[in-house]
């Protein structure tokens, strides 16, 4: 096994998330297009005070309440409870929670447990997180005009995915906005058997800086990156539990209305488990997906600036927990943001988006080495997607000037239409190793007529056990995403075996030969939006 590289340095990843925070409070990214039908807001201020709540076990949360300004003696308000993100102070919420609380909710902010000033250790989603959210709820009824009959959840990243497994063990919870957040654990930082390295990193470093995690995750860390197959049952069963899917048929059962919003670009929570899990719920909802990486389609609302997500966020509370008939719910309820267009896009389910589908062919056999970076990578976490949010700038290759020693490249025709690609691309194809154990990760590109390829997807695969020289079928989901070729361009897929975001398997030596029998001839399924 190949051995696996460093995660990125925690204090790169501090100065990229300094620099995004920065570029938006100062007008670097574009001005928020307004999400359809937009509801007005209540001028007047709210009341707030910090408190300490026992949560799971007595462990003090740390917490903030809003309150309606001059809220009647005796009278009831719909209520919102929002756990902070991963390695987030208390005070993530205040400019969301003041709209919120001028709007008539009460709202209740409090840093997950292990973070910051809350007691306790890092559970990661675990049980005593999810009991955490319940206790807030108490809190909330017994000291709050809180109507226990109108109690929604939501967060960002880590506070959606509390939000959405509380859902699950809540029956109290009638609403919940799950922004950035988790369907599916493993399916995030481990699709394609692959670990997703920076991801990781990311979530550990700032883990260590902000809060005490917990032996269970610190351990789990250290297998996952350290590629321990002996515990990757274990691990499996360790993200399961974590994992909002796992409990679909309780969040189902409890019938909370649940709207989810995710970035095309998300490097932590990829767009393809969000979707999946979304299909699952039967209940009233809604799937939001914009340009962006991990939780900066929100970041300018948490500045307090005009914001798309949180503007559908408040609409979905006041037509579930108000009763407002402001018709988010007679709307499309998956809606697209295109990285292109910057324009929405409405559609009735997600297996309407993209549902004609056009095949490229890859045909003939092509062999290529092991362990060396072709140059075709999928960027950097949360800078190079954010870079293409803002400033439309993705990651990008030379086709012509990509080694063919390292990298397979094979084009389509050249269009004579735009291509509008929407939805999840899909890889087919006959692989044979010299080795038992590799990895491989799959690029669409655009493809200029310089041959400068602009990044569409990407998406990893591991294998191990496989028996050298013999060949084996090969399926992989690239990473969901709306895109427009232009006329004039083509698509390209390259395949290499090496790429920074992710952990390779790839022994010293080895060599992958993808083939096109006749029996089952290898392609690439794109997904595009009829004109």
């Amino acid at each position: 096994m190949g051995q696996p590289r460093k995660a990125l340095r925690t204090t790169t990843v501090g100065a990229v998330s300094a620099t995004l925070v920065a570029g938006a409070a100062f007008g670097i990214a574009p001005a928020a297009q307004a999400a359809p039908a937009a509801a007005p807001r209540a001028a007047s201020s709210s009341d707030v005070r910090f408190v300490d709540i026992p949560g799971d076990g007595g462990t003090i949360l740390k917490a903030n309440v809003f309150t309606p300004k001059g809220a009647k003696a005796g009278a009831k308000y719909p209520a919102i409870v929002l756990p902070t993100s991963w390695a987030m102070p208390q005070i993530e919420y205040v400019a969301q929670a003041q709209k919120l609380a001028n709007s008539g909710y009460v709202v209740v902010s409090y840093n997950s447990r292990g973070f910051w000033q809350s007691g306790g250790e890092i559970e990661t989603g675990g049980p005593e997180d999810i009991a955490d959210a319940s206790k807030v709820i108490d809190w909330t009824l017994e000291n709050t005009a809180a109507d226990p009959d109108r109690i929604g959840m939501g967060g960002v990243s880590y506070g959606a995915g509390i939000s959405l497994l509380a859902a699950g063990h809540d029956k109290r919870i009638k609403a919940v906005a799950a922004l950035s957040g988790w369907g599916d654990l493993i399916d995030s930082i481990y699709s394609g058997r692959t670990q997703h390295q920076q991801a990781a990193g990311l979530l550990g470093g700032a883990g260590v800086l902000t809060g005490r995690p917990s032996p269970e995750l610190q351990q789990t860390l250290k297998d996952f990156l350290g590629s321990n197959l002996d515990k990757e049952d274990e691990m499996i069963a360790w993200g399961a539990k974590r994992s909002p899917a796992t409990y679909i048929d309780q969040i189902n059962k409890n019938g909370a209305a649940v709207m989810m919003g995710n970035a095309w670009g998300d490097t932590i929570f990829p767009p393809n488990q969000y979707a999946e899990f979304y299909e699952q719920l039967t209940g009233p909802k809604r799937l939001e997906f914009r340009p962006g990486d991990h939780a900066t389609s929100e970041l300018t609302g948490l500045l307090g600036l005009p914001n798309d997500t949180w503007t559908s966020t408040q609409r979905w509370f006041d037509r579930y927990l108000k009763g407002e008939k402001n018709g988010v719910d007679t709307e499309q309820p998956v809606q697209l943001k295109s990285r292109s267009t910057g324009g929405y896009e409405g559609y009735p389910d997600w297996k309407s988006v993209g549902a004609t589908k056009k095949k490229i062919d890859l045909a003939g056999s092509t062999t290529i080495r092991a362990n060396v970076d072709s140059g075709a990578n999928g960027g950097t976490v949360l800078l190079s997607n954010a870079l293409d949010q803002f400033l439309k700038i993705p990651p990008v290759a030379s086709m012509p000037l990509l080694p063919r020693r390292y990298a397979g490249v094979w084009q389509s025709e050249k269009y004579a239409t735009d291509q509008r690609v929407r939805g999840t691309a899909k890889l087919h194809t006959t692989l044979t190793s010299t080795k038992e154990s590799g990895t491989l990760v799959a690029y669409l590109y655009d493809v200029g007529p310089l041959g400068l390829g602009k990044l569409v997807s990407n998406a990893p695969y591991t294998f191990h056990g496989k028996t050298p020289g013999r060949p084996f079928g090969v399926d992989l989901e690239l990473f969901s995403t709306a895109y427009d070729v232009p006329a004039g361009h083509r698509l390209a897929l390259v395949v290499d075996t090496v790429d920074p975001l992710y952990i390779e398997h790839n022994p010293s030596g080895a060599q992958l030969t993808f083939s096109s029998p006749a029996s089952d001839p290898s392609y690439v399924s794109v997904p595009l939006r009829e004109k």
